[in-house]
């Protein structure tokens, strides 16, 4: 399997993405240089890989870099990517596939995640195999929130996710 990545600029940061053949891997949220985002895809395409990627040609990723730095700058944007998950547990598989039906400017709980997977009591699980998702933003954990209200964690940190909910204007709500 060969890896490849694209580093660009958004408004908001650097930002990376890493593929393979059967779709994307890895997203790196923005990040204060070019060279900090490389670092990120390469360290976990060695960690998680055993690889070090290539850097992809124009149009590889096709037009995911525009769309994330369209969503990085408030606009509604979908991502019907291929991913490649296949490194994932079926478990955390479902999650993330429950995760990615949630729509634009919408919260759902952990729990809520736990039921359509027909596995009441695990939001837990849900919690931490959202803590494993790899490709934020496509995949939008960071719309999932405990029941009570509270933003819960994010792998790109607290601060991140409340950013990520103001820019589709859930903020208010929450």
């Amino acid at each position: 399997m060969e890896l490849r990545y694209f580093v660009f600029d958004t408004v908001l940061g650097w930002v990376g993405v890493l593929g393979s053949n059967q779709g994307l891997l890895k997203l790196v949220l923005p990040q204060s240089s070019c060279e900090k985002a490389l670092n990120l895809l390469k360290a976990f395409a060695l960690e998680w890989h055993d690889r070090t990627p290539r850097e992809a040609e124009a149009g590889y990723f096709g037009d995911l870099p525009q769309r994330i730095g369209d969503y990085l700058k408030g606009e509604r944007v979908s991502f019907p990517d291929e991913l490649d998950l296949s490194w994932g547990s079926p478990f955390q598989r479902g999650v993330w596939q429950v995760t990615r039906s949630i729509g634009y400017g919408e919260t759902r709980s952990y729990a809520w995640v736990a039921d359509r997977l027909e596995k009441p009591g695990a939001a837990r699980a849900v919690g931490q195999a959202l803590a494993r998702n790899v490709v934020p933003i496509v995949i939008p954990c960071h719309r999932v929130i405990c029941s009570n209200g509270d933003l819960g964690g994010f792998s790109g940190g607290g601060d991140w996710k409340r950013r990520l909910l103001e820019l589709e204007a859930v903020a208010a709500m929450l």
